[in-house]
């Protein structure tokens, strides 16, 4: 069972949702820079502003890519590796829904107070981030 689990509706293609999802220049956009390449076993970064918790670093690796429905990624940072899930439904030509999971939590992570809840508040605002992007 996901960690984290959430779903949005993007008044796009399913394709440009996709895209925004596996393109380095567009994620930069909507999450932070980065060198993605959607590629099974091809390692990148995600770049942040460092702060007094946080290195601003996450290493990932592209674990499944299903073009253009499924991507899965390893999303390590802050001594914690977890599996990122993007599932893509295209609902009509212009609309997608977009489900999202984040799974592998350690269990001392699950008994922190807030943790799995700010992930979920930071995936959310990602989430709309991206839809924002989409509909410009």
């Amino acid at each position: 069972m996901a960690d984290v689990s959430l779903d949005f509706q993007m008044t796009s293609s399913v394709e440009q949702v996709w895209k925004a999802l596996t393109d380095s220049n567009i994620l930069k956009k909507w999450i932070w820079k980065n060198d993605f390449k959607p590629v099974i076993g091809e390692a990148f970064q995600f770049r942040s502003e460092p702060n007094e918790w946080w290195d601003g670093i996450v290493d990932g690796e592209v674990l499944e890519v299903e073009e253009p429905y499924i991507l899965s990624y390893k999303w390590a940072s802050a001594g914690e590796t977890t599996i990122i899930t993007w599932t893509l439904k295209a609902e009509s030509e212009v609309a997608t829904r977009v489900h999202f999971e984040q799974t592998g939590f350690s269990e001392q992570t699950k008994a922190t107070k807030g943790a799995l809840k700010g992930a979920k508040y930071s995936w959310m605002n990602f989430g709309e981030q991206l839809k924002k992007m989409l509909e410009q």
